[in-house]
């Protein structure tokens, strides 16, 4: 695990980059003619619109919170230094040379991570199906060996499965906000068996 932590969440200071993560979900982000531009994400929970507000804070970028049709609209005024961010994203693959970080993964999972049995899903946007494998190949990449899975499986979403890889995962992502520690990619406990009384140790 150590070698990941070059790469975590807490390992750097914040960036403006890092907002790349909510777009690996199902975040938007629309320009103004070419000299600026606005992202936003919709969530369904209060807290995960205020930890986005503050990981937007953070780097400089102040969000607003509203109540749409699908649940709580995050969104950032039109902006000049998010246009760069725009022009990236607005191919239906990821941007040329993307690469994930911790702190992309971040934004990520709180705009869309979601616990399931023994495995984390990562949501994708339905809207463009031409990255979502890519994303599942940005986080092996990283470390995190995930694959792609259908909406039979809870998806589409990018699903990390496994001890290690959850290991490796909340690692990558630093300590939760309070809020959002009952849905951080974890690994339950290992059950140890008491030897029996009067067996052998």
């Amino acid at each position: 695990m150590d070698q990941l932590s070059f790469f975590s969440a807490e390992a750097s200071g914040p960036e403006l980059a890092d907002l790349a993560g909510v777009l690996c979900g199902r975040g938007r982000i629309v320009s103004f003619g070419r000299t600026a531009a606005r992202l936003s994400v919709t969530v369904d929970e209060p807290w995960r619109a205020r930890a986005l507000v503050t990981e937007f804070g953070r780097r400089g970028v102040q969000a607003d919170v509203s109540r749409g049709e699908e649940g709580l609209l995050v969104r950032t005024p039109f902006r000049i230094d998010l246009i760069r961010l725009a022009n990236a994203w607005q191919c239906e693959e990821l941007p040329p040379g993307f690469r994930l970080t911790g702190s992309a993964l971040r934004l990520w999972a709180l705009a869309d991570g979601i616990p399931a049995d023994n495995h984390y899903l990562l949501a994708v946007d339905e809207a463009a199906p031409a990255r979502h494998e890519q994303l599942a190949q940005a986080c092996t990449q990283l470390g995190v060996p995930a694959q792609l899975v259908g909406p039979r499986a809870g998806g589409p979403a990018v699903r990390v499965t496994g001890r290690r890889r959850l290991a490796a995962l909340e690692e990558l992502l630093g300590a939760p906000p309070p809020a959002a520690a009952a849905i951080w990619p974890r690994t339950a406990p290992v059950k140890r068996l008491r030897p029996e009384a009067g067996s052998a140790a």
